[in-house]
């Protein structure tokens, strides 16, 4: 397991941005014996820490060679992005632009005939791409922020290539399915949202890890987790409970 693995299991461990609780639920309806929130990277050193494990992931990916603008979608993602950038010049010499998007159209100073729906304005003709956030479940925002790039790139009348989609965590779980009438089927195992991604927009997804992998260095390492509100570390009983659930709604 890569080094850049450990270091983020044992953030999100330490952060608590990992726990598991009871009657958890995802956004969709669909119950979860854990969830993930890596808003609880708030400080200065674990924003840094978290950047950094990005960079190092990138640059072991040898993404870093086909990037020039390393973006995070709003809000999450634009802290990312900057503390990914931070790290890589820090760690490893290599200085790329950032950029992150507006919620609403910026219509004043700068922005009063262009009402860009970017901040720093770092997009040229040409210019190479590669998205950063937090984690993937459904994969909409993802879908949301390429439709902004594409439109951006419209208007700006240049091209702007996507080279990557990088994850921090990847939850390995299915889309929700619903019947006819657009309610949720509980217990029923939907398509894989990462590999619908990349088949319906050809842009390429890589992940820092996926949370399985999480859970069972956890789980060996016996290191502690917030577990219905106590910290201790997983014993076997829950790991059955969680590959169940994986069994269930997650990727094959």
């Amino acid at each position: 397991m890569e080094d850049y693995k450990k270091r983020l299991a044992l953030a999100i461990a330490e952060t608590g941005a990992l726990f598991m609780d009871s009657d958890l639920v995802l956004k969709d309806g669909r119950p979860t014996p854990y969830f993930v929130n890596m808003g609880k990277f708030k400080t200065g050193r674990l924003s840094l820490e978290l950047g950094s494990i990005l960079a190092d992931m990138i640059v072991d990916s040898r993404l870093v060679n086909e990037v020039d603008i390393i973006l995070g979608p709003s809000y999450k993602g634009s802290s990312i992005a900057l503390a990914t950038t931070i790290s890589l010049w820090k760690d490893h010499g290599i200085d790329l632009m950032f950029e992150y998007d507006r919620k609403e159209p910026k219509s004043h100073g700068e922005a009063s005939t262009s009402k860009s729906m970017f901040v720093t304005g770092a997009f040229f003709d040409g210019c190479r791409i590669v998205i950063v956030d937090d984690v993937a479940t459904s994969m909409k925002t993802k879908y949301d922020i390429l439709n902004k790039i594409y439109q951006e790139a419209n208007k700006l009348n240049i091209r702007c290539h996507v080279k990557g989609l990088v994850i921090a965590l990847d939850r390995e779980q299915t889309v929700p399915v619903y019947d006819q009438h657009n309610r949720l089927v509980l217990d029923a195992k939907g398509t894989n949202a990462t590999h619908e991604f990349v088949s319906r927009t050809g842009v390429p997804v890589f992940s820092v890890a996926g949370i399985r992998e999480i859970f069972d260095f956890l789980y060996s390492s016996k290191i502690p987790l917030l577990v219905n509100g106590t910290r201790r570390p997983i014993n076997r009983e829950i790991m059955e409970n969680i590959n169940e659930y994986f069994k269930l709604y997650g990727t094959d």
